[in-house]
């Protein structure tokens, strides 16, 4: 069928990663690789990050929706801080590191766009730049 209405709070966790997420778009049918998107939804308390590693992709871009909190992102020029209701897009090549700081008071939600849904993450070390 070509339509879906996902309640994301009733997903099980999609993968063994620390922090909590439910993958939308796995409900949705829709594959992990090489479908035209990716969506997932991330709970980061204090101290945790959204990624598993600092890194870039290939080919993807990602958007970072904020639904609630305060994420942060960490790039090779700077820090960003996205507010709710707020967006942070990141374009092929780019390393990022999306997380909530260990000094946050609150947890953070975010809806992640991937497009297209690759595996093509590359990791990225700021050390050996």
């Amino acid at each position: 069928m070509g339509y879906h209405l996902i309640d994301p709070a009733e997903l099980d966790q999609w993968d063994d990663r620390p922090v909590d997420v439910r993958s939308v778009s796995d409900a949705a049918d829709l594959p992990y690789q090489d479908a035209k998107l990716g969506l997932r939804v991330y709970e980061a308390d204090p101290g945790e990050q959204l990624p598993l590693k600092y890194h870039s992709h290939d080919e993807q871009v990602e958007a970072f929706y904020v639904l609630d909190g305060t994420l942060h992102v960490e790039t090779p020029a700077e820090t960003f801080t996205v507010e709710t209701d707020h967006v942070f897009v990141v374009e092929p090549g780019n390393p990022q590191r999306a997380h909530n700081p260990e000094d946050a008071t609150e947890s953070v939600r975010v809806l992640a766009i991937g497009a297209p849904s690759v595996d093509d993450a590359r990791p990225y070390d700021p050390d050996e730049t």
